[in-house]
C-alpha cells in the first residue's frame, strides 16, 4: 500500500510539472499558436506567383490587392484591442487563429479581383487580430518567467514560415492544385489549434497587456518613437520579403515557380536561425552590437540581392537579410518594456501597432513602384528604410553616450 501511495504521488508530481515549471504546458501552446500563423501564411504567400496568375494581375494590382490586406489589419488592430479589455485574451486568441485559418483556404476561390480583394482583406484582419492577441499572449507568458523569452516565440513563427514555405515549394513542384493544398494545410492549422485550445482557455489569464495599457494615461518619451520606428523599418523588410521575395526569383531571376517559393524558404530560414540563438548572442555581445550588426546584414544582403540577380547570390543574400531582421522585433519589444517613464505594457502596445503597420502597410508600394521602374527598383525601398533604421541607432548610442558621460 505504501509503494502503491509512492507511485500514485510520484503520478500526480509528473502531471503537475508543467504547471509548477512555471506555465511550460502554457508557453508550449503559444508557441504553436505562432507557429501556425508562420506555416499557413508561408503557404499562402510562396504560392503568391501562381495566385497572380489566377487573377491576370499586374504588379500593380497584385500590391492593391496587398494593400487591402494591410487595410484588414490596421482595422482588426484597435478593435482587437477593444475586445482585449473586455474579453478573455485566451480565448480570442484561439478564436481569431481559427478564424485565419478557414478564410487563407477561400482566396483562390475568388471569382474575380474584387472578389480576391476582399477574401485578401478579411486575411489581413484576421491575420492582425491573431498579431495582438499571440503577442499580447507572449508578453504575458514572459512576465510570468521574469527572464527574455520572446525570441522563442518569434522563433516558431520563423520556423512555421520556413516549413510552410518548404511545403509550398514542394506542392507547386509537383503542380498539386493550389485550392486543395490551402485547404489541407489549413486543417492541419486548426488540428494544431484544437490540440492546445484547452491549454490556453484553462489558462486564467484574463485581459493582457493591452487592457494595461489603457489602463492610465501616459506621456509617452521621445525614446519610444524612436524604437517603434526601428520596428516599423525592421517589420517592413520582413513584410517585403515575405510577399516579393518569390515574385522577384520568378520574374527577374528568371526561376521557376516551384524554384521561386524557396526564397521564403531561404530567409524564413535565416530568421529562424538567427532568433534561436538570438538571446544568447544578446546577452553576450550586448544589444547595441547586436542591432548594428543586424542592420549591416540586412542591408549587405538585400543590396547583394539586388545588385547581382542570380539565384545563388540573391538567396544568399536573402539569407543575409533575414539574419539581419531575425531579432529586430524581439529586441524593440524588450526595449520598449524597459524604457523609464512609461508602463511596459505600453510601450509594448505602442512599438507593437506602429511596427505591425510596416509589416503590412509598407509592402503594397513595392508594387507600384515595380510596376513603372521594375521590381529591383521596388525592392530598394525596403533598403532604405533599412538605412533609416541604422541612423536611427547610431543616433541612439550617441545620444547613451553623452548621457553617459555627462552623467
Amino acid at each position: 500500500m505504501e509503494k502503491l501511495l509512492k507511485q500514485t504521488q510520484q503520478h500526480e508530481k509528473d502531471i503537475c510539472y508543467m504547471d509548477k515549471n512555471p506555465n511550460l504546458s502554457y508557453r508550449i501552446a503559444i508557441v504553436v499558436v505562432f507557429f501556425v500563423n508562420g506555416f499557413l501564411y508561408a503557404n499562402c504567400t510562396g504560392r503568391l506567383p501562381e495566385l497572380k496568375d489566377y487573377f491576370n494581375v499586374s504588379n500593380s494590382t497584385l500590391g492593391t490587392m496587398l494593400f487591402t490586406t494591410a487595410i484588414g489589419a490596421l482595422v482588426a488592430m484597435p478593435i482587437t484591442g477593444w475586445l482585449t479589455t473586455r474579453y478573455n485574451s485566451g480565448k480570442l486568441t484561439i478564436y481569431t487563429g481559427l478564424l485565419f485559418c478557414c478564410i487563407v483556404p477561400l482566396i483562390p476561390y475568388s471569382q474575380n479581383v474584387w472578389v480576391g480583394r476582399t477574401s485578401f482583406f478579411m486575411t489581413g484582419f484576421f491575420s492582425g487580430a491573431m498579431d495582438i492577441t499571440m503577442n499580447g499572449q507572449a508578453v504575458f507568458v514572459e512576465r510570468k518567467y521574469k527572464k527574455t523569452i520572446m525570441s522563442s516565440f518569434h522563433a516558431a513563427f520563423s520556423i512555421g514560415m520556413a516549413l510552410g514555405a518548404g511545403s509550398g515549394a514542394l506542392f507547386a513542384n509537383y503542380h498539386f492544385p493550389l485550392r486543395l493544398h490551402l485547404i489541407y494545410m489549413a486543417i492541419v492549422s486548426i488540428m494544431a489549434l484544437a490540440v492546445v485550445s484547452p491549454i490556453i482557455l484553462r489558462s486564467q489569464t484574463g485581459n493582457t497587456t493591452i487592457k494595461e495599457a489603457r489602463t492610465r494615461r501616459q506621456r509617452i518619451p521621445f525614446l519610444i518613437w524612436m524604437i517603434a520606428i526601428i520596428g516599423y523599418c525592421g517589420m517592413t523588410g520582413e513584410g517585403s520579403m515575405v510577399d516579393w521575395s518569390a515574385i522577384y526569383m520568378h520574374t527577374v531571376v528568371g526561376k521557376t515557380k516551384a524554384f521561386s517559393a524557396l526564397a521564403v524558404g531561404t530567409f524564413a530560414t535565416a530568421m529562424t536561425i538567427g532568433r534561436l540563438f538570438g538571446d544568447y548572442f544578446i546577452d553576450r555581445m550586448g544589444r547595441q552590437f547586436i542591432l548594428l550588426f543586424s542592420c549591416f546584414a540586412a542591408i549587405v544582403g538585400l543590396s547583394e540581392a539586388l545588385l547581382l540577380p542570380e539565384a545563388p547570390t540573391v538567396l544568399m543574400g536573402f539569407f543575409l537579410v533575414g539574419i539581419g531582421l531575425s531579432n529586430i522585433v524581439p529586441m524593440t519589444y524588450s526595449t520598449a518594456g524597459n524604457i523609464k517613464g512609461i508602463d511596459p505594457s505600453a510601450g509594448i502596445a505602442i512599438a507593437s501597432t506602429i511596427g505591425y503597420s510596416g509589416f503590412f502597410v509598407s509592402p503594397p508600394v513595392i508594387g507600384y513602384l515595380s510596376d513603372g521602374l521594375g521590381l529591383r527598383v521596388g525592392l530598394a525601398f525596403p533598403l532604405l528604410l533599412f538605412l533609416v533604421m541604422l541612423s536611427i541607432i547610431l543616433f541612439l548610442i550617441r545620444r547613451d553616450r553623452r548621457e553617459a558621460a555627462a552623467g
